[in-house]
């Protein structure tokens, strides 16, 4: 016992023949502690759901208690969708930044660009080297057009907070930016020898692939999200300029992911969501490999 703990005392109080509470043994009570069943006074009882309990048994409870999460593991928040609006914010002040402020130097560095080694004055951007692959994460937060960026950010203000509220914050983080990674990733092996795109397009797909695994897992209706994926589909297949190959990277990226945090069962959640985000990490690097063998230096 520490030397300015109060003594416990088991002696009656003279106020009636009460005892004393444990913790101010001057004090005079008739309630006892419903876990430890000792003395308590009115400064010290804590009400719980059947009758009232000590401070440290209300500490030992709350230390023993599990965390609560999300059905897929996250930890509980207040605001759902706090990583959504910093994403938007980042876009939005990289997007004047490039388009006001530091065109055209931003958008010529941070866009996913990449020449093969076979094109005049080859290599360059991502197929020159390790130097260059940041390109395949700043271009997803590059966009130069207003109409660009305004659909894609009302895409991430649509699907984004509800992805966050059912994953938790780091866990919709981590798909945002393995979707955006795999949709550069697959573009740079597919067509690493002559490109240059950017935009969120990418992340912006995989969130709509994971939107569709969610309802699945939840055994929602999917109508609504098959649409939405089709109709994007057929907007990216029909108009000129669009890069198909950074929409199906992320898509298949973004849903494979979501498949794993989604389905991991409760025993093994932590293991089987870490293996999938480490199998998404290593499908993007030998997708990088074979880019590089085929375009680089």
């Amino acid at each position: 016992m520490l030397p300015d703990e109060p003594r416990q005392s088991t002696e009656p109080s003279p106020e009636g023949g009460l005892p004393g509470c444990y913790r101010h043994p001057q004090t005079a009570t008739g309630i006892s502690c419903t876990r430890c069943e000792r003395p308590i006074c009115p400064q010290c009882m804590v009400a719980a759901s059947v009758g009232f309990q000590c401070p440290e048994c209300v500490g030992n409870g709350q230390a023993g208690a599990r965390r609560a999460t999300t059905r897929f593991g996250g930890a509980l928040t207040v605001d759902g969708g706090l990583v959504t609006r910093v994403l938007i914010g980042i876009n939005l002040v990289v997007w004047l930044l490039a388009a006001y402020v530091l065109r055209p130097r931003l958008g010529e560095v941070w866009s996913l660009a990449s020449a093969g080694r076979d094109e005049p004055g080859g290599p360059f951007g991502i197929a020159d080297g390790p130097d260059q692959w940041y390109r395949l994460l700043t271009a997803t937060f590059l966009h130069l057009e207003w109409w660009h960026i305004g659909m894609n950010m009302l895409v991430l203000l649509w699907l984004g907070p509800p992805l966050e509220e059912a994953l938790g914050r780091l866990r919709f983080l981590v798909l945002y930016l393995l979707a955006g990674l795999g949709g550069s990733t697959f573009a740079f092996v597919v067509a690493g020898d002559w490109m240059n795109s950017l935009g969120a397009s990418g992340a912006v797909f995989g969130l709509i692939g994971a939107t569709v695994v969610m309802q699945l897992r939840n055994k929602g209706p999917l109508a609504p999200a098959m649409a939405f994926l089709v109709f994007n589909l057929v907007v990216t297949f029909s108009r000129p300029g669009i890069d198909w190959r950074a929409h199906l990277g992320g898509l298949a990226l973004g849903a494979l992911t979501a498949f794993g945090l989604m389905y991991a069962p409760r025993e093994r959640r932590a293991l089987v969501q870490g293996l999938a985000v480490a199998g998404a990490v290593a499908v993007e690097a030998a997708m990088l490999w074979i880019g590089m063998a085929l375009y680089g230096a």
